[in-house]
Parts: C-alpha cells; sequence; structure tokens
C-alpha cells in the first residue's frame, strides 16, 4: 500500500501546493482553518480537480495532468469520513453501512460484511433503525462502519471529531482505534488538535498556508519543531522573532529583551519559541532571569496561566499600548503556566511585580 501527491490548485489569493508519500501508517495533517488540509483530501477523493499534477493510490494513477488522466470518485474507490458523516436519512443502519460495498459482492458476501461491521463497531441490534434514531456517537460509529465495509484503498478523516464534546470524544477515540487496527494500508487524518494527531498518527504534516511546512513524527514535532507553524501548532504560547546576536544569543524585540540559548543559534534563526510550563519563577537577577509584571490570568482545571510584561525592556524596543490591538499587546508578554496542584509554588495574581527565568536548554529555534 502506497500514496504519492503531488498537486497544485489555485484560488485566487490561495494556492494548494503540497507533494508527499506515505506508506502503510497514519499520516496527520496538522493545521489551522483554511490552511489547505481539507482541499488536500478532496482532491485524493476526486471531490475537487487539482490545476496540475499527479495522485497516485496502491500503484493505481487517480489523477495525472500531462496524461489528461482523472478518475471519477467511484473509480478511485476511498473513504473520507467528513465532520458531518453523511449518512443517508431515509436508509436503516445496515443500508447506510452496506452503501459502499461494490454492486459485484453476492448478496450472502454483502450481508457477511455488513454483520461483520456491525459487530466490530457494537451496533448489533441497531440495524434496522434509521440515523435519526440514532446518537451522535452512534451515527459516527455507522459512518466508520460504512468506510471498513466498502473495503476503500485509502482512508481519509477529516476531523471527524469537531463537533463532539470532551466526554463522548474520549469514548469515540475508541472505536477509530478499532477502524484503524482493522485496515491495512494509507490513513490520512486531518486535524487542528496537537493532541489529537499524537495520539493517533505515525506521522504529522504541518500544513501552512497551502504547503507542508514539515514533515515528521509527533516526538520530532514537539520537541525539535522546524518551522514557525510547527512551532505555534505544537501548542508552545510564546512565539516570537528574533535577531542573532552570536552563537547562542538572540535578542527578541518584541519582548525587549536578550535571550541566551543553550543550543547553537543558527545564522538565519528566525523564530523563538518556549513552552508556557518551562517557565520557572526566579528569586533575582541572572542568567534569562527577567523582572515581570502579572497583567493576566486565567485558571483551568489543574493550572493557572498569567500573561506576564517585561518591565526592563530595551529602551530601542517600544512597548505596544493596548488600544484596541489586542494581538500586538498580547506578542509583547510571556506566558507562564502554573501546576495549581503544586502547592510549593505560590500562584501569580493580576498586579504581582516577580523574577522569572527561561531555561537556555528549553528554548526552540527555528529559521522558517
Amino acid at each position: 500500500m502506497s500514496l504519492s501527491v503531488d498537486i497544485r490548485k489555485s484560488y485566487g489569493s490561495f494556492t494548494l501546493d503540497v507533494a508527499f508519500e506515505a506508506e502503510d501508517e497514519t499520516l496527520g495533517f496538522l493545521g489551522a482553518s483554511g490552511c489547505g488540509k481539507s482541499l488536500t483530501l478532496r482532491c485524493i477523493a476526486g471531490i475537487e480537480t487539482p490545476d496540475e499534477g499527479r495522485i497516485v493510490v496502491n500503484d493505481k494513477v487517480f489523477f495525472d495532468s500531462e496524461a489528461g488522466l482523472n478518475l471519477t470518485p467511484q473509480q478511485r474507490k476511498t473513504a473520507l469520513l467528513f465532520q458531518n458523516y453523511m449518512l443517508f436519512p431515509n436508509l436503516t443502519v445496515a443500508e447506510n453501512i452496506g452503501a459502499g460495498i461494490g454492486r459485484e459482492v453476492a448478496k450472502e458476501e454483502r450481508a457477511r460484511i455488513i454483520s461483520e461491521e456491525l459487530e466490530r463497531f457494537g451496533l448489533r441490534g441497531f440495524g434496522q433503525r434509521y440515523p435519526a434514531q440514532l446518537s451522535g456517537g452512534q451515527q459516527q460509529r455507522v459512518a466508520l462502519a460504512r468506510m471498513l465495509a466498502a473495503r476503500p484503498g485509502i482512508l481519509m478523516l477529516d476531523e471527524p471529531f469537531s463537533a463532539l464534546d470532551a466526554h463522548l470524544k474520549g469514548v469515540l477515540e475508541q472505536s477509530l482505534v478499532s477502524l484503524f487496527e482493522a485496515f491495512e494500508g494509507t490513513i490520512l487524518y486531518v486535524s487542528h488538535d496537537i493532541d489529537e494527531s499524537l495520539r493517533f498518527c505515525d506521522r504529522i504534516a504541518v500544513v501552512d498556508a497551502g504547503r507542508i511546512a514539515e514533515m515528521g513524527t509527533g516526538d520530532e514535532l514537539v520537541n525539535r519543531p522546524r518551522s514557525v507553524a510547527g512551532l505555534k501548532l505544537s501548542g508552545c504560547k510564546n512565539a516570537v522573532p528574533v535577531e542573532r546576536i552570536d552563537g547562542h544569543t538572540v535578542h527578541a524585540p518584541r519582548w525587549g529583551v536578550d535571550v541566551a540559548c543553550a543550543a547553537a543559534v543558527p545564522a538565519d534563526a528566525t523564530c523563538l519559541g518556549v513552552r508556557a510550563f518551562y517557565i520557572e519563577r526566579a528569586e533575582g537577577p541572572g542568567e534569562n532571569c527577567y523582572r515581570m509584571r502579572v497583567d493576566r490570568t486565567s485558571d483551568s482545571r489543574f493550572e493557572r496561566t498569567a500573561l506576564l510584561a517585561f518591565l526592563d525592556r530595551d529602551p530601542a524596543d517600544a512597548a505596544v499600548p493596548f488600544d484596541g490591538n489586542e494581538m500586538s499587546y498580547l506578542h509583547q508578554h510571556l506566558f507562564w503556566r502554573v501546576s495549581k496542584r503544586d502547592t510549593d509554588i505560590l500562584l501569580p495574581e493580576v498586579g504581582d511585580e516577580l523574577w522569572v527565568r527561561i531555561p537556555p536548554d528549553k528554548v526552540y529555534l527555528v529559521c522558517r
């Protein structure tokens, strides 16, 4: 099983230009809304037609602009699960599952496949019900069962959990595990959630403005990001432009401070990142120690996030006041995440002035 994609498609000011290959694996597409993740899947499925390029699945050419070849969606025999599942409301659960099975399949074999998928996804006893009689979670399981029943050459899932609450999402993730375990071949998984991508995907492609910014394992993306898009999509709250000072120091104009880095600073370094939970409270001046003011706080169940302003900024880096430009104001601050479960740490409060430290070995530097 294999997949090879090299396509381009333009929509006015937006251009999709992606090239990648995949084997028997789950390849994730991680990116913000509108970056081209779903469009890539739709081009593979034949719902959209690229302007140029080539798509090959399991040695079968789906699309080749030079050869003038463009198979129909039916000829491609792919399985694409959308966010809304797209079940047929006038068909029963069993009929929905069997909808993708080819007409050449014998009646007895069709019944066997449907029965097998009903059992696999815990839908035994629901075969004669209609989609309107099912919960959202049950509808999703029917959609997953239909995908496998069709015996597709490739599986593609487009943010299948985006409309679900946290509890139901956790339950249904197990159904997805069953799907992935039963399928032998390439699976493409679109998401904007880094944790979701890490749980399901062998590799992750970071998509930014219609292009793949980087591709690698989840561990590589989290611990060794190589692009600004990868840095931000991996969940790094602190990502700011920098200027190289020397082999181990950069200047961050938005923060108005210099930052020492344990790793060598590349000559073309453009951005620095540090995760909010790596920030440490400090006693006073020192390497990467900064005097801060707590401007905002927000609480989750187990953590408090503090927005810290640098009090000793370089005079050459003028501070941007909050005058309606919320993003510029926020980018001047350092996000600090403090665990509420650590009783030895005093939680920061708005107005507090304190010292914090950015560990030099926890600094990420990217060049694109």
